[in-house]
């Protein structure tokens, strides 16, 4: 069979399941955990750059083998685009990590068909969520060749899937997957915690924007009370320097009020000396005058 011939041929494979091959409606509690899956792992490993397709309930064709529709499917190294099927002849691989969901119901077709033909087809890895009993079971083909799984044992409640290189566990009533200590976090939870951390940036902004008018009513009080400050110590300034003048101009009146009181003093001195020359005078001159009498008055004799 030629190339084309071989594509027309999957073209013509149906690609979708038939309502005997569909189980029972299950409701949010089995179509929930799909969702939140694909969307988890498909963009953690769109962050990572890889090339991985993620997919769920996508009908599946092994060559000689009755076709089937896992809840979740992983196949690594194919491109993520937009299937209808996956026929492995055909992409050239086969499915590398596998998860059905049960939530209600016989758990036959999950925990023991599922366990032997997914390990007869060479599926590494096949993990069950039980969403009813919120349980989870993994299991794992020990070698490549193996065709039995061995039962996986979780590590502090988490299974380890070698995989996709991610750590599972169930967290109340949801799965969770973990790359090392980090918790993966679906779109609605990054929509929430962007819009915690904007609404976190916008209170963070208007705190900052309240501290900034805050400092700058400060910083404002400060220069006012710098310039009130400048203004009084020029205040003072100049009261100091115009009571300095007017206490040199002070110093000065009283100086020249000593001086002429000094002037005044050594005047009336003078004064004193002149009158007591010219008592000293009179008297002198009344003394001879009194001898000339006396004189004459001995002639007269």
């Amino acid at each position: 069979m030629g190339q084309e011939e071989r594509a027309q041929v999957v073209d013509a494979l149906p690609g979708e399941v038939t309502y005997e091959e569909m189980a029972m409606p299950e409701g949010d509690r089995h179509s929930q955990p799909k969702m939140s899956t694909v969307d988890v792992l498909r963009g953690y490993f769109e962050h990572r750059g890889r090339k991985v397709y993620v997919g769920s309930e996508l009908p599946v064709y092994y060559p000689a083998e009755r076709r089937f529709a896992p809840d979740l499917l992983v196949v690594l190294g194919a491109e993520s685009h937009i299937r209808d099927k996956w026929v492995v002849s055909h992409e050239g691989h086969g499915l590398d990590w596998v998860m059905e969901v049960h939530v209600g119901g016989d758990r036959k077709k999950d925990a023991e068909f599922n366990v032997s033909r997914y390990a007869r087809l060479g599926i590494p890895e096949y993990f069950i969520f039980d969403g009813g009993r919120l349980t989870l079971e993994g299991y794992r083909l020990a070698t490549p060749e193996a065709r039995v799984y061995t039962r996986m044992e979780p590590r502090h409640g988490r299974y380890v899937s070698e995989v996709l290189g991610l750590e599972i566990q169930v967290e109340g009533e949801h799965l969770r997957f973990w790359a090392g200590n980090a918790p993966l976090l679906e779109s609605r939870e990054l929509i929430s915690r962007m819009r915690d951390e904007a609404m976190g940036l916008q209170r963070r902004a208007l705190e900052s924007e309240q501290r900034l008018a805050e400092e700058t009513r400060r910083l404002d009080e400060a220069e006012r009370r710098l310039s009130e400050e400048t203004w009084r110590r020029a205040e003072e300034t100049r009261s100091r320097e115009e009571l300095e003048r007017r206490l040199r101009a002070e110093e000065q009146r009283r100086a020249l009020e000593k001086q002429s009181r000094e002037e005044l003093e050594r005047q009336l001195r003078a004064e004193e000396q002149r009158r007591a020359l010219e008592k000293q005078s009179r008297e002198e001159l009344e003394r001879r005058l009194q001898e000339l009498q006396a004189e004459m008055a001995k002639l007269k004799k």
